[in-house]
């Protein structure tokens, strides 16, 4: 059994809540042809685009404070 309209619209709400609260959103333009090299790449590891870029920063920042 489903949630109850109102409570769906809680859910809602307090999602976007806690996003706004905890999140940072970061826009990205790139080149259409870049953006196909980058969804090649992510299908080809199972990734979906956002989880590959993720995973990019986190190597590279963890590179980064390895020099340090």
């Amino acid at each position: 059994m489903g949630l109850s309209e109102k409570a769906q619209e809680n859910k809602t709400k307090y999602n976007m809540k806690y996003t706004k609260e905890h999140y940072k959103r970061i826009p990205l333009n790139v080149t259409f042809d870049k953006f196909e090299e980058i969804k090649l790449s992510a299908e080809k590891h199972g990734e979906k685009v956002n989880t590959y870029i993720k995973i990019a920063i986190d190597e590279r920042l963890s590179r980064d404070n390895d020099k340090e």
